[in-house]
């Protein structure tokens, strides 16, 4: 048994019926040539024998009387494959916009509670003739950084799956007791309090320090030229940063109806892009959006003179630490979307986004993983629930306008079942009054971009995605970056035989 840290369990007290908090991916996969087997029932299989390589996908949420505290994971008896690891066949034309609207309605589906907070997906029907693999995980269970080790653990390098440990002795399920969970929780919020007070000196420094590093780059001249001190780094002016974001068809409260487009764009060209401009590749991830986003509010309600606000997940993991568990905070990027120069906009996106990883480093005592969560549950969940009937994320002034995730990824090829990974798409969390999440992947030679938005605030995801793809485009042609296109991976005929009386898309 182990209690949920603090912000493992903010997710659960979060989550209602409008914000599901699951993190998801999407892949394509090329079956093997000539195949001819059951791929749902080998990936079925694939999962029943390595699921003991990590153990959380094993565990189930054992609640606090009263919902008093954060709840533990305990062993489930038994999990059942049968629920966990589904098969879909898409309907015609079965190409990638009717993909990612079945994605869309099966990412906007809460996990149930009383078991593992997982599924998986095998979803085949594709005219491309590849299938796909989707597999969505309560945020609770981990962040982008240990879902890339989860992915680690359940796929392989080559196409011949590893042989894999043995199970050991099978553990037994547990059943602890009301009484053995409340003293469980009253010793972890213990323990997370003298901590608290140890760290209170910290805290005061590190306040102190912030007030001087509040602000972040001053934006270029909207107004001017791309001639105009187009290569200029920008200046630090204190305080710049510490503002609200405007507001915007992307900031009101949400429902659970979701819309998906995925994109990939070739690591090595942003790479370029990066080194043209002494920039760092979640620079140009940035800039991208910033592209993008000036491109879709221009036909969306106007661009807006303010500069948009990114809150950035950036992680606190240390090096080597294989926690499956969140270990991140947020901070606040300016993406200068006011500025129309994309290489000015890239530049002054750079200065700022520096300064906000400093501002973060600074800031890790003040925003702890683990904290006591005493009343917590019913505090947080209540006030999610009442924040979303108010409708207040649609009437104040945003302090971000979205949500920008940059994850690395594995960059060799990940096989299942033989079946060759060609795709990597991220599926993130959508909020009330930041109803678009990026999240971005960079997998083998590709980078992968998900965009994930509430259909009331953005009807149509794939207009996101073109307009990335153009905000690319115009980056590399302004950079002079020769763009290297990763070749698509060919589509073989062999397909997994759809089963009889599959639904044919989510509910």
């Amino acid at each position: 048994m182990k209690l949920l840290s603090g912000l493992d369990g903010a997710f659960l007290s979060l989550e209602t019926p409008a914000t599901p908090m699951h993190v998801a991916s999407l892949h394509l996969l090329e079956l093997p040539p000539g195949y001819r087997g059951d791929f749902p029932a080998d990936i079925r299989r694939l999962m029943g024998r390595r699921l003991h390589l990590a153990p959380i996908l094993e565990h189930k949420l054992a609640a606090m009387p009263l919902q008093f505290a954060n709840p533990a994971w305990v062993r489930d008896d038994a999990v059942d494959l049968d629920y966990h690891v589904q098969h879909l066949a898409l309907p015609a034309p079965g190409d990638q916009a009717t993909l990612e609207d079945c994605v869309a309605g099966l990412h906007g589906e809460l996990l149930d509670r009383a078991r593992p907070l997982w599924r998986l997906w095998v979803i085949d029907g594709l005219a491309s003739g590849h299938v796909a693999y989707y597999v969505k995980v309560h945020h609770a269970m981990l962040d982008g950084l240990a879902g890339v080790l989860l992915a680690q653990v359940l796929f392989d390098v080559t196409p011949t799956p590893r042989t894999v440990p043995r199970r050991g002795r099978a553990a037994t399920a547990e059943h602890p007791g009301m009484g053995q969970l409340a003293a469980a929780a009253l010793r972890h919020d213990a323990g997370q309090v003298v901590k608290f007070v140890r760290r209170l000196p910290e805290v005061a420094r590190t306040l102190a320090g912030l007030v001087g590093l509040a602000g972040g780059p001053a934006a270029p001249d909207a107004g001017a030229g791309a001639g105009a001190g187009a290569g200029a780094a920008a200046r630090t002016r204190p305080g710049q940063n510490f503002a609200f974001g405007p507001s915007t068809v992307l900031n009101v409260t949400i429902t659970g109806a979701r819309r998906f487009a995925g994109l990939s764009l070739p690591l090595e060209s942003l790479k370029q892009i990066a080194r043209a401009h002494d920039a760092k590749l979640n620079d140009i991830v940035l800039a991208l959006a910033s592209g993008a986003l000036r491109r879709y509010l221009a036909h969306h309600g106007g661009i807006p003179k303010k500069p948009l606000i990114a809150a950035m997940p950036i992680s606190l993991r240390a090096r080597g630490n294989t926690d499956f568990t969140t270990q991140a905070t947020l901070t606040l990027v300016n993406l200068h979307t006011h500025v129309a120069d994309p290489i000015r906009r890239l530049h002054a996106i750079r200065d700022a986004a520096g300064a906000a990883k400093l501002l973060t480093g600074r800031a890790d005592a003040l925003l702890p993983t683990d904290f006591p969560s005493l009343t917590l549950p019913w505090i947080l969940h209540g006030l999610a629930s009442l924040y979303g009937r108010s409708g207040l994320a649609g009437a104040i002034p945003p302090v971000a306008n979205l949500i920008i995730s940059n994850v690395p990824g594995p960059q060799v090829p990940l096989y299942a079942a033989g079946a060759r990974m060609s795709t990597y798409w991220p599926l993130s969390i959508p909020e009330h009054g930041l109803g678009v999440n990026l999240t971005v992947m960079s997998y083998a030679g590709s980078m992968g971009f998900g965009v994930v938005a509430a259909t009331v605030a953005v009807p149509d995801a794939r207009a996101f995605t073109r307009a990335l793809r153009e905000a690319f485009e115009e980056l590399v042609e302004k950079s002079k970056v020769k763009p290297r296109p990763r070749p698509a991976p060919k589509p073989r005929l062999a397909r997994a035989p759809a089963k009889k009386g599959v639904r044919a898309g989510p509910r």
